[in-house]
């Protein structure tokens, strides 16, 4: 069985987004995008929701020929471009880049994708996420957490049926005091 782990960058106050979809609260330290990247190097396949699908797409694929790109940005471009995605909607009709569309029910969809063997995949976007922690099926939760409260936008957890215990497995911080928290779901 593949694991399934959720990670983004989230602010004091619980937000991966501040409103408008602002991310620019969560820029990372070169040490911090290295971290990223290794874990994305990590990963299996990546699962998307349409809107975090839709930011990624609009950038990466060209990523590495940006004006002023470190070597970590040019490797992060080439892997997100080489790693296996399937992206959930019902809006919008086709994904590029080393992708398929899922139209229909996510939630079996990833179960279906979890039963199987290979290595850990990657959930990105809260939506989608959130979906997939109502029913059970993520193992990992990691979380960057950034020192600054937003007060609103988007939340890195949404309304649970159930509480969901965790054990803690890794602290680390970075420079700017963000701090990386990872948590297994408790079985």
């Amino acid at each position: 069985m593949r694991k399934l782990i959720f990670g983004m960058n989230v602010s004091l106050d619980g937000y991966v987004a501040a409103p408008g979809d602002d991310l620019s609260w969560s820029e990372p330290s070169d040490e911090l995008f290295q971290w990223w990247l290794d874990r994305e190097r990590a990963i299996g396949l990546t699962l998307y929701g349409r809107r975090l699908w839709e930011t990624m797409s609009s950038y990466w694929p060209t990523g590495d020929q940006q004006p002023g790109v470190t070597p970590a940005q040019v490797e992060y471009a080439r892997n997100w471009r080489d790693t296996p995605k399937v992206v959930f909607s019902s809006t919008i009709d086709a994904v590029g880049w080393n992708s398929r569309l899922v139209t229909g029910d996510a939630i079996e969809e990833i179960a279906r994708l979890k039963a199987g063997d290979g290595e850990p995949m990657g959930i990105a976007g809260v939506t989608l996420a959130g979906a997939a922690v109502r029913a059970g099926l993520v193992d990992e939760y990691q979380l960057v957490v950034h020192p600054v409260l937003l007060g609103a936008g988007k939340p890195f957890f949404t309304a649970l049926d159930r509480w969901a215990k965790l054990d803690l497995v890794e602290t680390r911080t970075f420079p700017g005091g963000v701090l990386l928290a990872r948590y297994e779901t408790r079985r």
